[in-house]
């Protein structure tokens, strides 16, 4: 049987361990500091929205924006440099994405129109990504090779943020769907209740019409003697 100190090495090994996955959990499940901004916001019809971010020079940026609801789920878009230099525009897009890289220090502004729009309201998402994500071990660029442990963390995190990004998408792509169904069924209702209406119409004037085909014409003879 094994002795006592046996049992506390067991005891000190699990309890490293049991650290080790805490901080594992921790740094998987935290959210890090990261440079990406995730937005939905509603934006009426006849207004424009503009979003401002400050930027160092070399930052490697990555706008992607899709319209959820509203209209023909389309939106323009514009991106501008601090000098007021125009990065990308696009008219009346669903969705797009669009990647580049800061060439100068200052505010970087980025509007979201639907002044073409005259009566339909939008619901727009954006994401922002600012910069690469941290590393998620501080020594994780250094010369010696990582641990079995390490290296394994690294490959969970990417995994999940790849499943992070699927599940946007899905649920953006649920969400739309979801609109287009309920707009569908909205006009398949008033459909029927016109059709209701019509057929009401129709045969209360066939009624009608067949009642005056069998109505007795009473004629009046006027005879004019000699």
């Amino acid at each position: 049987m094994p002795g006592p100190g046996s049992a506390q090495r067991w005891a000190a090994a699990a309890g490293r361990w049991g650290c080790r996955l805490l901080a594992l959990l921790l740094l998987l499940l935290l959210p890090g500091p990261g440079g990406a901004s995730e937005i939905t916001f509603e934006l009426p019809d006849n207004a424009k929205q503009c979003f401002y971010e400050d930027i160092t020079q070399g930052t490697k940026c990555t706008l992607e924006f899709q319209v959820i609801t509203g209209g023909h789920y389309d939106v323009d878009c514009r991106l501008e440099d601090p000098d007021g230099n125009v990065l990308y525009k696009e008219m009346k897009k669903q969705y797009d994405s669009f990647t580049f890289t800061a060439s100068k220090n200052g505010t970087y502004k980025f509007c979201f129109s639907n002044e073409f729009s005259t009566f339909t309201h939008k619901t727009v998402y954006f994401d922002f990504q600012v910069g690469e994500d941290p590393p998620l071990f501080p020594s994780e660029n250094r010369v010696s090779a990582l641990t079995q442990m390490e290296s394994a963390c690294v490959s969970i995190h990417e995994a999940l943020k790849s499943v992070i990004d699927y599940q946007t998408h899905f649920r953006l792509r649920e969400a739309q769907g979801r609109s287009r169904a309920e707009d569908l069924n909205t006009r398949v209702a008033y459909w029927s209740v016109g059709e209701a209406l019509i057929l009401l119409v129709v045969s209360i004037g066939q009624v009608f019409l067949l009642k005056s085909f069998f109505s007795d014409k009473r004629t009046t003879t006027t005879r004019v003697g000699s």
